[in-house]
């Protein structure tokens, strides 16, 4: 197993240690409710080291990313963040990511810059599709996983603290904006606001050492700052509705079927994978469709679970389940089939031997005062 440049610090803290994504990573300090809790209402820092990190660059670079980007990058300005998919050619994902659009510093004339942040586990995946890709274009493709380090600090107090390090106003830095900037003495750090839990706060990408230094600073100096592990990230993005890959959207799932229509440009006038297949989907439907569910009692519903209309006919799947600890109740997000995927259906959740009625929710399942 890989370990991030914050191992030690998360063992020194006496983190619950598990293997994700091909990592040993903190999945919870004190407990799951205590760390949501903590982002919610205050402020907290998660690990994300394990994500990927890759570097498009070159008089083709924008060309490049159109080709496997679902969504619209020719609309960036150095500065600006974007949420996408890379689909492949069977209608599916082969990852979400978020596409940055660099700053032209270190650009050659005529060039651009882009990073591409992917998922920790879909690494070797992704860089094996878009270097396929890559050959086609007069673009340069760096690797930089292996030495970046990123964590999070999410919550509604998140800025006034980081604040207190960072040259720049962040309270300027707009959602899905980053800057690059000097951070806690640390140069060349990048900082966006393109958080994953709907609480606010930034994330913060230096080299592995920088990345040490500015965790020990942070921890070191402000009680406030609770250490979040893995546990709290899953229920804090499932209050929201928020889409993991591996569970809500996968090889198999579209993102049309997924409710990600958003971010695919069909008309954006750059071919992509799937291109044809999305157009279809839109213009004639789709046969399921990604939603959410509520549940009385304590049963939570696990990945896989079946789920039923109240004949008891098999309409869909879970594919994400959760206590939820804003709400104190179970709620989940599951493929089920488009006449049923509306607000207030009740359906049937297959535990065991038993199938418990839930209520079709859209998410988000929580409301997050700003």
């Amino acid at each position: 197993m890989k370990k991030t440049p914050l191992y030690d610090k998360h063992v020194a803290l006496e983190a619950k240690m598990v293997p994700f994504a091909g990592y040993e990573m903190p999945v919870s300090y004190t407990n799951i409710s205590e760390e949501h809790e903590a982002v919610r209402d205050n402020v907290g820092v998660f690990d994300v080291s394990h994500m990927g990190e890759f570097i498009v660059r070159g008089k083709e670079a924008l060309d490049l990313v159109q080709s496997i980007s679902s969504n619209n990058a020719a609309k960036l300005n150095p500065g600006d963040a974007q949420y996408s998919c890379i689909p492949n050619d069977q209608g599916g994902i082969v990852d979400d990511m978020i596409v940055y659009r660099l700053f032209d510093d270190q650009c050659s004339e005529g060039e651009m810059a882009f990073m591409l942040v992917v998922n920790g586990s879909n690494i070797d995946k992704d860089w094996s599709w878009i270097e396929k890709k890559a050959a086609d274009f007069d673009t340069r493709l760096i690797n930089i996983s292996d030495h970046t380090g990123l964590i999070a600090v999410q919550g509604p107090m998140a800025i006034d603290i980081l604040n207190k390090y960072c040259e720049e106003d962040l309270c300027d830095v707009a959602f899905y904006h980053f800057i690059k900037t000097t951070f806690a003495g640390c140069e060349n750090v990048v900082v966006s606001n393109t958080g994953y839990t709907g609480s606010g706060g930034m994330e913060i990408y230096a080299t592995n050492h920088d990345i040490i230094k500015i965790w020990d600073l942070l921890m070191s100096e402000n009680s406030d700052i609770t250490p979040c592990g893995l546990g709290a990230r899953d229920t804090l993005r499932l209050e929201m509705g928020y889409c993991l890959y591996g569970n809500d959207i996968t090889d198999e799932t579209s993102p049309i079927e997924a409710g990600l229509s958003w971010i695919v440009k069909t008309k954006k006038g750059a071919s992509f994978p799937s291109l044809e297949t999305f157009q279809n989907q839109r213009s004639e439907g789709v046969s399921k469709k990604l939603m959410g569910f509520v549940l009385d009692g304590k049963r939570v519903p696990r990945k896989d679970y079946k789920i039923f209309d109240q004949g008891e006919n098999e309409i869909g799947y879970v594919t994400s389940g959760t206590m939820s600890p804003s709400l104190d109740q179970p709620i989940g997000m599951g493929y089920i089939k488009t006449e049923f995927a509306k607000e207030g259906n009740t359906v049937l959740i297959e535990f065991r031997n038993k199938k418990l009625p839930a209520i079709t929710k859209r998410p988000p399942f929580v409301t997050i005062e700003k």
